[in-house]
């Protein structure tokens, strides 16, 4: 076992021994450079399943490039154009003027159209959603978001604002145009061709699969959100693996997936959402300054999920870090990590 290794894993069995941390699993994968060889290290079983929670946003995002390169999608086009169906009246407003069939593909790609966030937004009639769903677990379907967001206090367009809703809006998209669910479309689109054996989206006709999956805690209390997770699709809805965790992250950065073009669009433009995230056009990307990371330069780019998922490539070091902690109320618990074990990679 190399210098490197052992400095891995045991940042790891120090995080595995805090007692705020869940079920940990965890796999951090660095390029060969020069003299140093390639590293692999992983903590838990490779194939142990795990909802990945918001990562689900990369593979709406994959989906969506892929309609735009066959030529069925336009980025700069409205969003209502592609849900004739929804009446999206009430969901973005400019200037005191609804815009809601004026908002782009590319604006809610980015989270800049100024939708509300149906899921952890403030709601005007009461907790929000994710605080209902923690009380007592229940579903909710393409019109209740519809619904709920337009109750809601609108973002400013142009402004980043994450929105659980846009991406629901995005999967509703992808429905209509490729004839076909969501879960559908990801099999076909992405899991197949990969083989990803170990990812699929979770979905109603699943919940007697819910206690495969690691356990997803919220502070001691394990969660039971089945109707929840059945209800988030490209939101937050989906299972994978570490395993096929790092075989998506490398398909999407590679040109695997779309065209490279593509990607240099997803990778420009960024824009703060909430310190120290910010969004691009449907990736996410996390940095800090030097001072709190040993004075290392780290650009992470790909996603994080809220129950404690990272799915990301430094873009300075090649380093790609999946992995999960299972917590849902210490969120900071698996950046500390990524940002350890990618340096101690990189180093």
């Amino acid at each position: 076992m190399t210098d490197r290794e052992q400095r891995i894993r045991r940042l790891i069995a120090k995080s595995d021994a805090d007692r705020r941390t869940g079920e940990l699993l965890w796999r951090v994968v660095a390029p060969a450079k020069g003299d140093t060889p390639a590293l692999d290290v992983h903590h838990g079983d490779l194939d142990r399943p795990f909802f990945v929670a918001s990562v689900s946003k990369l593979f709406t995002t994959v989906c969506i490039a892929q309609l735009r390169d066959e030529g069925r999608l336009d980025w700069d086009a409205p969003i209502a154009d592609y849900l004739p169906d929804l009446d999206l009246s009430g969901q973005a407003v400019e200037g005191g003027r609804d815009v809601s069939r004026e908002i782009t593909v590319r604006e809610v790609l980015g989270h800049t159209a100024g939708l509300a966030d149906f899921f952890e937004g403030p709601r005007p009639d009461g907790p929000n959603t994710l605080e209902r769903a923690l009380d007592t677990d229940f579903a909710w379907s393409e019109a209740d978001v519809v619904e709920w967001s337009r109750a809601m206090t609108p973002a400013r367009r142009g402004r980043g604002l994450y929105s659980d809703t846009g991406f629901q809006l995005l999967d509703s998209v992808i429905t209509r145009l490729d004839g076909r669910s969501f879960a559908e479309s990801v099999r076909a689109r992405i899991t197949e061709p990969l083989g990803l054996a170990g990812t699929w989206v979770f979905t109603l006709d699943d919940l007697d699969r819910f206690d495969e999956m690691a356990v997803i805690r919220h502070g001691d209390r394990d969660l039971r959100l089945p109707l929840l997770l059945a209800s988030c699709g490209g939101q937050g809805g989906i299972v994978s693996t570490l395993r096929d965790g790092v075989t998506f992250l490398q398909a999407f950065f590679d040109g695997s997936l779309f065209t490279a073009g593509l990607l240099d669009e997803m990778l420009t433009d960024w824009h703060r959402i909430f310190s120290p995230l910010e969004y691009g056009t449907g990736v996410m990307r996390f940095r800090l300054p030097a001072v709190l990371t040993g004075f290392r330069s780290f650009s992470f780019e790909g996603h994080s999920g809220a129950s404690g998922v990272v799915f990301y490539r430094d873009a300075r070091s090649g380093v790609f870090v999946v992995g999960t902690v299972n917590q849902l109320a210490q969120r900071q618990l698996p950046y500390q990590l990524m940002i350890r074990t990618a340096a101690a990679a990189a180093s």
